[in-house]
């Protein structure tokens, strides 16, 4: 471990010389991949470094341990309670940062919000969901773009894909994707009784057009008028897109821009999402059983939260946390609750390394 770092370290110093090299700054796309790199491994190097400087630290205050005085020894004492704990933290810092790098950080993503039971109910919530992700969005000063939206007519959305851009969008939202319940009184409810709706989420990172190659003759694409709810004309030419995808059956419909090229686009960008994700699953089922029950969190199919409105109640079932302050959370305050479950499943993914302290 410590021979890796050290040579990590000596790889950081190589790249920033290589920097200030006159034949690399005159080759932007050389000095691009350089920087790229250079800046990958800052983190790690500099955590690594300080450290090493904690350690030589530790080394002198335990030396003054030794002294005649007693009043140096006490303050040697004092002085490694503080380097110690410091030295814990810089452990806990390289660990999280030796993790496998999750390959859909720092992406964009593509939000699904989805009723599920419920009814009409479910729309509407499915749509205050999806608000209030535009909520934390707009804190986050993240760009939301509508790809497809089918709405109930009563204010609710049967479903709404997005596709949201910005930093650290997919750090923060990657555990959001399962079942959210929500426990209140319709509007609808004449008599004061609580109903119990689902709606689905899943967040998918954007995959690039050179992740996923789908050729032309995989693909069955449909145009259609477009409609709107209660089934009244949107559109009055074959705008409306939907393409199927044959090797897998995944069919994708955009039908909100009255240009067909843009929807195809927007079709497009869905389904290769899509895509990515059943690969990246793939991949992860081929990996070990530690990494597949990661993937298991983020199942559409588990019940991840639950809103309860007449307790002003969100639970998080995976986690175990309990908050009073959903309509603060409804109105897109949600770092408490991403933090929260962020923590729970970084901790989770340390002990699935076996990884002892570095000592």
């Amino acid at each position: 471990m410590f021979d890796k770092l050290d040579q990590v370290a000596a790889r950081y110093d190589e790249l920033n010389d290589r920097l200030g090299d006159p034949d690399v700054a005159s080759d932007p796309r050389r000095y691009r991949e350089i920087a790229k790199e250079h800046a990958d491994l800052a983190e790690l190097v500099h955590t690594w470094r300080a450290r090493k400087e904690v350690l030589d630290q530790l080394a002198q205050a335990r030396e003054l341990q030794r002294d005649a005085d007693p009043e140096i020894r006490s303050m040697a004492k004092e002085e490694i309670e503080g380097l110690e704990a410091r030295r814990a933290a810089l452990d806990l810092a390289l660990r999280k940062l030796l993790l496998p790098k999750d390959p859909g950080e720092g992406r964009d993503v593509i939000l699904e919000v989805r009723a599920g039971a419920g009814g009409d109910e479910a729309a509407l919530f499915a749509a205050e969901l999806y608000r209030m992700y535009e909520k934390f969005g707009e804190r986050n000063r993240w760009r939301f773009e509508v790809l497809s939206l089918s709405e109930t007519g009563i204010g609710g959305v049967k479903e709404v894909i997005a596709s949201i851009a910005g930093k650290d969008v997919y750090a923060k939202l990657k555990y959001e994707s399962g079942v959210h319940r929500v426990q209140r009184v319709p509007a609808t409810e004449s008599q004061g009784r609580i109903h119990t709706s689902t709606v689905t989420v899943a967040v998918l990172p954007e995959a690039e057009d050179v992740e996923v190659q789908i050729a032309d003759s995989e693909l069955r694409i449909d145009v259609f008028r477009s409609g709107g709810p209660g089934g009244q004309s949107v559109n009055t030419t074959d705008s409306a897109v939907r393409i199927t995808h044959l090797p897998t059956g995944i069919g994708v419909v955009c039908q909100d821009e009255k240009s067909q090229h843009k929807n195809k686009a927007k079709a497009m960008k869905i389904l290769r999402a899509r895509l990515l994700e059943i690969e990246r699953e793939r991949a992860a089922r081929e990996e070990s059983e530690m990494r597949r029950s990661q993937v298991g969190t983020g199942d559409r199919s588990e019940r991840i939260r639950t809103y309860n409105f007449p307790q002003s109640r969100l639970t998080d079932h995976r986690v175990g946390l309990t908050l009073y302050n959903l309509d603060a959370v409804m109105s897109g305050d949600l770092e408490e609750v991403l933090s929260a479950v962020a923590s729970h499943f970084e901790a989770e993914a340390l002990r699935g390394t076996g990884a002892e302290a570095l000592g």
